[in-house]
């Protein structure tokens, strides 16, 4: 990674620290994703980036299918307070119901029961008492692609993960802190992700504790069978980054020519001697100008006192 500014002092503690987490045993090591772990379908890709410097991952996720049941939207009459899911019902008592990181297991059975897989009620359960429900708590479907949090330390090394994320198909990548704030060097923070490969559905909804499913098995098994699709276009994504990152950090070795010196291409190579020419046309032009005097013209005045007949002459 030739031309790429140090890493600042304090990028480096935060790198330090953030590794000293990440080196904890995965069965002891929680962060605030279901799973609570790196998710080993990119751990190599993980410990690539951070074996380089300059770079530090801080959050990841492979890509998941999970189900979800939303929180509460209506806050319970003794609590004013109580905290309210917002629009895409997370938080306020949110629960996943079913949650992996790899393709659904589908061997084709026709009786398999996804209801039950996926973590729900038949729906026919609590149909008797729907009359008396205060308040329906639906459940989604969904599917998200790879996403990656890496803290990099100059707006350089973000450019390289950027491109490299948005030429692998994570259009939705960007980036922020991409400023010094003060007299603290800009550590932008990159996320790569995209949402061509997300999608969501309901499916379910809860009714006095039990999340009932509004939709067929038949619907359910689509459902798994789509997000296995797309974890399989996932995994191509996540290659084709892992092969740019790797291009573009491996920068090959300056070519030298037979001197020892540089190399330089054709196109190189002419614009230099044509610079070289020039510089010499005009060295030799001010010797001839300093020559013949043309500056103040004192030596044609000389030689015109010394040879006064040439002037009669003509």
């Amino acid at each position: 990674m030739q031309g790429l500014v140090a890493s600042p002092p304090a990028f480096v503690e935060k790198k330090r620290k953030i590794l000293d987490q990440l080196s904890i045993p995965s069965t002891e090591y929680t962060d605030a994703s279901p799973k609570g772990s790196v998710d080993e379908g990119i751990r190599d890709l993980i410990d690539e980036i951070n074996q380089l410097p300059g770079f530090v991952t801080t959050s990841s996720c492979a890509g998941r299918v999970s189900v979800f049941l939303e929180g509460r939207r209506v806050a319970e009459a003794d609590g004013e307070d109580e905290q309210i899911a917002g629009v895409g019902g997370k938080g306020a008592g949110g629960t996943w119901l079913f949650v992996s990181h790899d393709p659904v297991p589908d061997d084709g059975d026709v009786n398999k029961d996804w209801t039950r897989v996926l973590g729900l009620d038949d729906s026919d359960t609590a149909q008797d008492v729907a009359g008396t429900v205060k308040e329906t708590r639906l459940v989604h479907f969904k599917f998200e692609a790879m996403i990656l949090h890496v803290l990099t330390a100059s707006p350089e090394h973000a450019q390289i993960l950027l491109r490299c994320g948005l030429q692998a198909g994570f259009r939705e990548s960007g980036a922020l802190n991409v400023m010094p704030s003060g007299k603290d060097a800009a550590t932008p923070m990159v996320a790569i992700r995209t949402m061509g490969l997300a999608f969501e559905s309901l499916v379910g909804q809860q009714v006095n504790g039990s999340c009932q499913r509004i939709v067929s098995t038949d619907y359910l098994r689509t459902l798994v069978q789509i997000a296995n699709s797309r974890f399989a276009e996932n995994k191509k994504r996540i290659q084709r980054f892992r092969d740019a990152f790797q291009d573009a950090v491996s920068a090959p070795a300056p070519r030298l020519n037979p001197e020892g010196q540089d190399w330089e291409d054709a196109a190189a190579r002419r614009e230099r001697k044509r610079a070289d020419g020039l510089r010499k046309k005009a060295e030799l032009q001010a010797e001839r100008d300093a020559d013949t005097g043309v500056e103040g013209h004192e030596p044609a005045e000389a030689e015109s006192q010394e040879q006064p007949g040439l002037l009669i002459g003509l």
